[in-house]
């Protein structure tokens, strides 16, 4: 603001001039610089903290200077950080208003002509808050944020420790918003996201579809819907001589097998095929049990998504799906997790003709018993979750149908569900072997 001319002449005659008008209000006007400049800073250290690469947090966690260190470990929290930085900034700004508000108010008190005060001083308020304690600050730190954050580490580390308990009340808060939009939102994307494939997949491809489908129900699949059976897992003994080892191993033509004692459910380890070649001119005095590989092991329901992360940071390719009580369930490979998004892979090993089912027409298959569910979704060009409310536990074929049944169906039993009709071709007193499901046209059913 101008102080020569619209200055009102009964301020200066109450305080006798200029010198005696800083005297009084010459405080004030520091305190509003300092307050400003912490402002300042501490939207500068917001923006630098904030702002940093990986790799600018990973050299601050393997330095050995005391800044570094202090950066390092307010990023621990940076929710904390976050919210005691915004909390901080905001009683600093809050305190600018309060001491401008005051003098403008013994402004416009002593002055009967100062109606311009208020709107001047409220714009040059607002204009120096958000310039020079919000823009400028963050632009310079953003562009020196690591330089920044470790001269503003000190008052960072105070204004957490001062606001801790505010900032903590917020944090939780924060906590539960999110909490229930990402709960809300998960569901409603689940659903719309597999609609939107239909509705903006025209001039999609059949292939195209599926694989837009599967990274759609990803994120919703368990070990238990994409294991290979316990029936279905091709392992060895741990007892075998060398030459039956290579045998069998020459007849499943895996390129890991799990190895166990007396029985599936006490899996010792893995071993890998590639670990056997400098060996296989040895004899059977020749101890292969020493190359096994610790196994992994996971609950059957532990979501794809995150065992495919944890496939990458333990760089193996198989898992073995263990019940609550420690048997073996099944096995699931990367190869499998893939498959779930793109679809059968096959080698040159495999069959070209997919093993497991057999198509009669455009909407009647015939399905192995031991098919997985998933597959069958797969294969019928359904939903992932089209049977999820009926099949309760099981995850194959034979699983669902016994729980359609209740009982271990015949052969010729005939059963529905929805727009699908299960026949049973052939069964014994153990199992189903063979089902045909066929996808009944809307306009057959009554």
């Amino acid at each position: 603001m101008d102080l020569s001319d619209p200055l009102p002449r009964q301020v200066l005659q109450a305080t006798g001039g200029w010198s005696t008008y800083f005297d009084i209000y010459g405080p004030y006007t520091a305190l509003i610089l300092l307050l400003l400049t912490l402002a300042g800073l501490v939207s500068a250290s917001e923006a630098a903290f904030f702002s940093l690469s990986p790799d600018d947090r990973a050299h601050c966690r393997g330095s050995s200077l005391a800044d570094d260190q202090r950066i390092a470990t307010l990023l621990e929290r940076p929710k904390r950080l976050l919210a005691s930085l915004v909390i901080f900034n905001n009683l600093l700004n809050i305190a600018i208003v309060v001491i401008v508000t005051y003098l403008t108010w013994e402004f416009s008190q002593a002055s009967q002509e100062a109606g311009w005060i208020l709107p001047v001083i409220t714009l040059v308020t607002t204009v120096a808050i958000v310039l020079f304690g919000e823009i400028v600050p963050k632009v310079y730190a953003s562009q020196n944020n690591l330089s920044v954050a470790r001269k503003t580490a000190a008052l960072a580390q105070l204004g957490l420790a001062v606001f801790r308990p505010l900032a903590m009340v917020l944090v939780n808060l924060s906590n539960q918003v999110d909490r229930r939009i990402e709960r809300k939102g998960y569901k409603l994307s689940v659903e719309e996201l597999s609609q939107a494939v239909e509705l903006t997949g025209v001039n999609a491809t059949v292939e195209e579809k599926e694989i837009l489908k599967g990274i759609v129900n990803f994120s919703n699949l368990t070990a238990r819907q994409v294991m290979r059976a316990r029936l279905d897992i091709s392992a060895v003994e741990d007892d075998l001589l060398f030459s039956e080892l290579m045998t069998q191993i020459n007849t499943s033509g895996y390129s890991r097998v799990p190895v166990y004692r007396e029985s599936l459910d006490q899996v010792e380890g893995v071993l890998y095929i590639k670990d056997l070649l400098p060996h296989i001119h040895e004899d059977n005095s020749f101890r292969w049990q020493s190359l096994l590989r610790p196994a992994f092991f996971i609950p059957e329901n532990k979501k794809v998504d995150d065992l495919l992360q944890d496939f990458q940071k333990r760089r193996v390719h198989m898992a073995i799906v263990v019940d609550e009580y420690g048997g073996t369930r099944g096995l699931v490979t990367l190869e499998d997790i893939i498959e779930e998004i793109f679809g059968e892979i096959n080698d040159e090993f495999d069959d070209e003709i997919p093993v497991g089912y057999r198509r009669e027409d455009e909407r009647t298959v015939v399905f192995e018993g031991k098919m997985p569910i998933t597959d069958v979704c797969r294969i019928l060009n359904v939903d992932a979750t089209t049977f999820e409310t009926v099949q309760g536990d099981s995850e194959s074929l034979g699983g669902l149908l016994l729980e359609l049944f209740n009982r271990l169906p015949k052969p010729g039993d005939e059963t529905t569900f929805e727009d699908f009709t299960f026949h049973v071709l052939s069964a014994d007193d153990k199992r189903i072997n063979e089902v045909r499901v066929r996808k009944n046209d809307t306009s057959e059913r009554v």
